[in-house]
């Protein structure tokens, strides 16, 4: 039994209809951590689906409490079968955003399963259940038909990263000795268009923060004050003016970010970005001047609004409001300090005359993280890939977006290396989460052909 064979096997587990008997078990559970009173699904996840699918591929598996009282247990599962073989180490999050019930096409309950055309609709399809679905799914097939997988393998599935991952940097920094691996590979994310197999090496960071002005108690008529009142809404909309260019520019000192290696230009001089179902039209003339698409959502900083509210916006009045709010959002590659962020923001407000107004950072940054294009293992993958797919694959140095990378490439020290399997337009966190039918089959392909060759004894050297 080669290769070839288990191929053929995935394919079969997919047109038999087990891999949507699965996938819907694991949706119809509502791990949505990001509500009050979701504490026994998400140990259930792990209790009654992880764990005895995992059992019964020979893993020794462990429910862990998390670190942080109020977040969701972590499940590390390990296979060992001989100390001389490479050690994967893979991930995956069980928890998902809220349902949205009610709110989704067609009456559409979000915790089933339905098809309609090549989607598949559910919450988790593509954000995460949907992804260690194929990647479990493909690591059995090629234990089934070789009968070992030909090297060790560590699982961690989290129940908190739609509430950014708490516990789990302080769990992994206190139990490196549980995750004593070779490579990471797992999958999160979205390929660059819905039909080319994509690996990206890290993510951008991310960094929230909310900048407010109290100007007054209570809101004045502005017949009788106008002109005599500071309008905070109106200082604000300047002060964000003067953060950024009216083209999405930062204007920020320090917070710009346009150095990157020649590897790193490489690869992304060979991506078109966007494109695909649900996307929208690129602004070619948004964001950092003088780089190309890819180079902005991959290799740049971007500076965003989330929310800016001043007065109120379901009903208005004719007053002057008595304060503005706005919620800052920036994305950032690896290169720039998160700890120097904030104080970067506050001597610029300072030195452009906005000292009243306070600035505080939401929660602790997700960090930027980049493994090398030229890095063996993402040579190794890519091989590989290519093999199965039978043309080029797109290689991303980082996600646009961001991922609890840090934990596996900075505090564990391993390579990491994610190939999605899911499409910027998936709906995911909103009603109608979908993944295509057609992106799922070449998925389940792309990994079984990648856990046969991990097995196969020609990986890069230790």
């Amino acid at each position: 039994m080669g290769r070839d064979e288990a191929l053929g096997q995935i394919d079969d587990y997919f047109l038999n209809g087990s891999f949507e008997a699965d996938l819907a078990r694991r949706v119809a559970v509502r791990t949505e951590s990001n509500l009050a009173g979701c504490e026994a699904a998400l140990q259930s996840y792990l209790d009654d689906e992880m764990t005895p699918f995992l059992s019964s591929m020979g893993f020794d598996c462990t429910i862990h409490p998390n670190p942080r009282s109020d977040a969701g247990p972590i499940l590390v599962a390990r296979r060992q079968e001989d100390d001389g073989l490479p050690t994967v180490m893979t991930y995956g999050h069980g928890d998902v955003v809220a349902g949205y019930d009610g709110q989704w096409i067609d009456g559409i309950d979000p915790w089933l399963i339905t098809k309609s055309g090549h989607r598949w609709y559910g919450r988790g399809t593509a954000d995460n259940k949907g992804q260690h679905t194929i990647n479990l799914a493909a690591l059995k097939t090629v234990l089934d038909t070789r009968g070992a997988l030909g090297f060790n393998i560590i699982v961690l599935i989290e129940m908190g990263e739609e509430r950014g991952s708490p516990g789990l940097k302080e769990f992994c920094a206190a139990n490196k000795h549980l995750f004593d691996a070779d490579v990471f590979i797992a999958s999160d994310g979205p390929r660059i268009h819905p039909d080319t197999p994509t690996m990206f090496m890290g993510s951008r960071g991310v960094f929230n923060f909310t900048m407010k002005l109290d100007v007054h108690d209570g809101g004045h008529h502005s017949g009788n004050w106008g002109g005599l009142l500071t309008n905070p809404g109106i200082v604000m909309a300047h002060a964000i003016a003067s953060m950024v260019d009216p083209n999405g520019k930062i204007l920020v000192e320090g917070w710009r970010s346009t150095e990157m290696s020649g590897s790193v230009r490489a690869a992304l001089a060979r991506l078109d970005v966007g494109g695909g179902e649900n996307a929208p039209t690129i602004n070619p003339n948004w964001g950092e001047p003088d780089m190309t698409p890819a180079e902005r959502v991959f290799a740049s900083n971007t500076f965003e609004i989330r929310a800016f509210e001043t007065g109120n916006p379901q009903s208005p009045a004719n007053a002057i409001p008595p304060s503005a709010i706005v919620f800052g959002h920036l994305r950032y590659v690896v290169g720039t300090d998160p700890d120097q962020l904030m104080p970067m923001l506050r001597t610029h407000l300072d030195k452009h005359g906005f000292n009243a107004i306070e600035i505080e950072a939401e929660r602790d940054p997700m960090y930027a993280t980049r493994l090398d294009p030229d890095h063996p293992w993402a040579k190794w993958v890519v091989a590989s890939l290519a093999e199965t797919h039978g043309d080029d694959i797109a290689v991303i140095p980082n996600l646009g977006g961001s991922l609890p990378n840090d934990v596996f490439a900075d505090v564990l020290g391993l390579p990491t290396i994610w190939v999605p399997h899911s499409y910027a337009g998936c709906s995911q966190h909103a009603p109608n989460e979908h993944i295509l039918e057609g992106t799922t089959r070449t998925a389940l392909r792309l990994m079984t052909g990648l856990w046969w060759d991990l097995g196969a004894g020609e990986t890069p050297a230790a």
